[in-house]
C-alpha cells in the first residue's frame, strides 16, 4: 500500500523513552540536569513524533476505506451482471420453447427459420458473454474482498503497535511536563505561614512583581493567540491593582473556537497547579470561579465578555 508502516517512528519513540525514562548509572548520577530550553526542545520533538504516527494511522485508515468501498463496488457489479444474466437466460429459453412448441416454424412466427435460428444463436452468444461477465465480476469481488480483509488484519495490528507507542509517548511527555512544572519559580514574598505580603505595582506596565512573573510563565508555556491584558484603570477587582491578566482566547466578545478554548481550560488548570508557588488568587473561566478548592459557579453578568467565556482571568495575592 501507499503509506509506509509507523515501525520507523516507533522505535523512535522507544528510543526517546528508554533515554528519558531509564535508571542513571552512577557515572551518570552526577551529570547535569536538562535545562528547560533542553526539555522543551524535547517535548516539541516527542510531540512531532506522536503527531507523525497519527497522521501515518489515519492513511492506513484511508487505505482500507477505499479498498473496502472498491469490495462493494465489485459486489454491485457482480449483483448487475446476475441480473442481466438471469433476464437473459429467460429470453433465450422462451425462445427454445417456442421453437420446441412449434416445430419448424418461424421464431417469431413472422420471421423465417434461418432468422429465427440466427436470433437464437445470437441470445445465446449473448447468453455466454454474460457468463463470462459474471465470472469475471466474481473473480473481481473476490480479489477486492480478499484485499479488504487482508488490510483490515494489517491496519489492527498497526493500530495495536501506534496505540502501544503513542501510550509510551505519552508517558515521556508527562515525564518532560513534570520536569518543566518542577522548572517553576516561585513568587517572592511568600510569609512563614503561607500567606503573601502585599506588593505595589511597578514598572510601566503598572503590575506587581508576582503579577509580572505569572504573566511570564504562562507565555512561555503556552503559545497564546491573542493579547493579554493586566492593568486596566476604572474597573473593580485587581486589575487596578496590578494583580490579575486577561488572557485572550477569543478576539473579544465571541465564543474561542474549540482548539482555543481546550487551550483556555489547560491555561486554568496549570495556574491553579502552581498556585502555592506563583501566589495566585483564584481564577474565572466559563462563568466559574476556582480559587483552590474547586470550580463555582457564577451569575450570569450578561455577556460573553463579562462570563469570561472569552478569556481566563487570573487574579494574584
Amino acid at each position: 500500500m501507499a503509506a509506509s508502516s509507523p515501525v520507523p517512528f516507533a522505535i523512535g519513540l522507544v528510543t526517546a523513552a528508554a533515554v528519558l525514562l531509564s535508571t542513571p548509572s552512577p557515572a551518570q548520577a552526577t551529570a547535569p540536569k536538562p535545562t528547560e530550553s533542553q526539555l522543551r526542545a524535547q517535548l516539541k520533538r516527542l510531540n512531532t513524533k506522536v503527531d507523525k504516527l497519527i497522521e501515518q494511522y489515519n492513511l492506513k485508515r484511508v487505505e482500507l476505506a477505499k479498498a473496502q468501498e472498491t469490495a462493494k463496488t465489485a459486489k454491485e457489479r457482480l449483483a448487475t451482471a446476475e441480473r442481466t444474466l438471469a433476464a437473459s437466460e429467460q429470453r433465450v429459453a422462451e425462445l427454445a420453447r417456442l421453437r420446441y412448441q412449434n416445430g419448424d416454424l418461424p421464431v417469431p412466427g413472422f420471421m423465417p427459420n434461418a432468422a429465427g435460428a440466427a436470433v437464437l444463436d445470437q441470445l445465446t452468444a449473448e447468453q455466454q458473454a454474460l457468463v463470462q461477465g459474471v465470472a469475471t465480476a466474481r473473480d473481481e469481488k473476490k480479489k477486492a474482498a480478499a484485499e479488504a480483509e487482508a488490510l483490515a488484519v494489517k491496519i489492527r495490528a498497526d493500530a495495536a503497535s501506534v496505540a502501544k507507542q503513542r501510550d509510551e509517548a505519552e508517558d515521556v511527555i508527562d515525564d518532560i511536563k513534570d520536569k518543566l512544572a518542577d522548572l517553576v519559580p516561585y513568587s517572592t514574598g511568600r510569609n512563614s505561614d503561607g500567606s503573601w505580603a502585599p506588593q505595589l505595582p511597578s514598572g510601566a506596565d503598572n503590575i506587581t512583581a508576582r503579577t509580572r512573573l505569572m504573566r511570564e510563565q504562562v507565555t512561555k508555556n503556552f503559545a497564546l493567540p491573542f493579547s493579554v491584558g493586566c492593568f486596566r484603570s476604572g474597573s473593580s477587582g485587581e486589575h487596578p491593582l496590578g494583580r490579575a491578566c486577561d488572557f485572550m482566547m477569543s478576539s473579544g466578545g465571541t465564543m474561542p473556537s474549540a482548539a482555543n478554548n481546550a487551550l483556555g481550560d489547560r491555561i486554568a488548570a496549570w495556574a491553579l497547579q502552581n498556585q502555592s508557588k506563583l501566589g495566585v488568587k483564584y481564577v474565572i473561566w466559563k462563568q466559574r470561579i476556582n480559587m483552590g478548592s474547586g470550580w463555582r459557579a457564577m451569575s450570569d453578568r450578561g455577556s460573553i465578555t463579562e462570563n469570561h467565556y472569552d478569556h481566563v482571568h487570573i487574579s494574584m495575592n
